[in-house]
């Protein structure tokens, strides 16, 4: 029996110019349909509009940019400040010197009781030249002043929408937003819709980000994505789903290069965790991690260390004089050290840089350091936490090591955090001063282990000109962790000569 139901030919996807954008949309626009890309002045909508169509010239597709706001002078020095060229663009201007004289008789300025086929004859004849397969229009918040009311706005857009879907056109409508909050037309008329923000931090550079507010017919990633606008165009950031990123790995423990940390953790550390190292400033936290990715190297792996804090000089030398030479794995592309400036850094950024660092550069150990520094220095940024935790699932699952340095108040007794994470560590190690026998001494400790069974002692630790050293447990000590311990036997300590400082 024949089936009443016609076949319809699959829809042809076409990239934005932007890779990660297209991630965004779930592999790019469909072809021949309308969208409003809308954001206040300033948030990138021409930058995306023009890499929009030199993707296309790229492909060998004719490209028309249709400007209301702007002359095609500012639209070459856009183009200029990003080195690209225009010379296979179209830019038609709507409005130019002849439009602005009051005495033309062919004018888009011309009264709203022009009818509206004569009001967008420019655009037709302009078209139907060039016959372009990428439209920009730019932009319909002065289509919208000329149009003097909603419902001759709504027409004008309508009929735009409805002559470029007979041209076959794919085109880009930008929008400032500079209408009534409440007022979605545009939405309801276009076929996705995609929203730029831009805000201002309290201090630092400002924050982009984008939203598909709207896509009919695809499955694209929700929620707010960060975006730079970048010499050379704009960079996207998706939004990091760790659910989305898993692989297999080997579940060995893996040493520290310390063989008495190794048995304090249960055997080492086991791959896909991650390891809060908790203490003062100076006791000991960022050479542990050091000389835990230095092992990694050793063992063939590539590390990368985010310095939040400490300049890359000063922690090379430190480590260096602690008998830890970077600078050879640095050289060999087997470590990479990155000094981070967090004002000019979004959260988006950061995990688009982990990842590059993981799927791309094959890095299985990583250190930040330090939370404290990447938290405190944005305020204004909502749910970093959750984005933390975000981050830090993907590392678990894609086999990573990682290493969080949270630096705590106080030197002795009362040891307080900024910020609790204690939740999202797979492995708690706690530092401390303690006073014994006129000295300030450091002692380490396990408080936590997801994935092993770790020991309960506390052992005294060293810093020295060959790295870190670890005691035996400090069985006749009591109240080492409040830093005022009594002493309750023989248990002899290390040697009292000096030791080397951290931060």
């Amino acid at each position: 029996m024949p089936s009443d139901s016609t076949s319809i030919a699959p829809t042809r996807r076409i990239s934005t110019g932007i890779a990660e954008l297209d991630n965004v949309l779930g592999g790019g626009l469909t072809a021949d349909r309308s969208y409003l890309l809308e954001g206040t002045p300033g948030s990138g909508k021409t930058t995306i509009a023009l890499q929009f169509l030199l993707e296309g010239a790229r492909a060998g597709e004719r490209g028309l940019y249709i400007t209301l706001s702007e002359t095609a002078a500012e639209l070459r020095e856009v183009a200029q400040s990003h080195n690209w060229s225009l010379d296979q663009i179209e830019l038609f201007e709507l409005v130019n010197e002849e439009g602005l004289d009051p005495d033309s008789e062919q004018s888009i300025l011309e009264p709203s009781e022009v009818e509206l086929g004569e009001t967008l004859s420019g655009v037709r004849e302009c078209v139907d030249r060039i016959r372009p397969t990428r439209v920009v229009f730019d932009s319909l918040s002065e289509m919208r002043l000329l149009a003097q009311s909603s419902l001759r706005y709504r027409r004008q857009i309508l009929a735009l929408k409805q002559y470029f879907s007979t041209r076959n056109c794919t085109v880009l409508m930008l929008d400032d937003r500079s209408s009534d909050p409440g007022d979605l037309q545009l939405h309801s008329i276009a076929h996705g819709v995609i929203t730029l923000e831009q805000t201002a931090q309290e201090y630092g550079s400002e924050r982009r980000r984008l939203r598909v507010v709207k896509m009919r017919g695809v499955k694209y990633r929700g929620g707010f994505h960060d975006f730079a606008i970048e010499t050379g165009g704009v960079s996207v950031f998706p939004r990091l789903v760790a659910a989305e990123h898993r692989r297999e790995f080997s579940d060995t423990l893996l040493s520290t290069g310390v063989p008495h940390f190794d048995e304090m953790l249960g055997g080492g550390i086991s791959p896909g965790t991650n390891t809060l190292l908790n203490g003062p400033s100076g006791v000991g936290k960022t050479t542990t991690a050091v000389r835990a990715g230095l092992t990694a190297i050793e063992r063939g792996e590539k590390a990368a260390y985010y310095l939040f804090d400490e300049g890359v000089t000063t922690m090379l030398a430190r480590s260096k004089a602690m008998g830890m030479d970077l600078q050879p794995h640095l050289d060999s592309g087997a470590l990479q050290v990155f000094q981070i400036d967090p004002a000019e850094l979004s959260p988006g950024e950061f995990a688009s840089w982990i990842r590059r660092a993981v799927e791309t550069d094959g890095v299985r150990f990583i250190a930040i350091d330090s939370l404290n520094a990447f938290l405190q220095a944005m305020p204004g940024e909502k749910y970093l936490l959750l984005q933390m935790h975000e981050m830090l699932s993907y590392l678990n699952q894609q086999g990573v090591v990682t290493m969080l340095v949270l630096g705590q108040h106080g030197i002795v007794g009362d040891i307080r955090s900024e910020i609790d994470l204690s939740y999202l560590s797979d492995t708690i190690v706690l530092f401390r001063y303690f006073e014994a026998r006129g000295n300030v001494l450091k002692a380490i400790s396990v408080a936590k282990s997801r994935t092993t069974q770790h020991q309960g002692s506390i052992r005294e630790f060293r810093l020295t000109n060959t790295g870190v050293e670890i005691g035996e447990p400090l069985k006749d000590f009591e109240g080492v962790l409040t830093g005022l311990p009594n002493y309750r036997g023989e248990t002899a300590l290390m040697s009292a000569a000096p030791a080397a400082g951290d931060e």
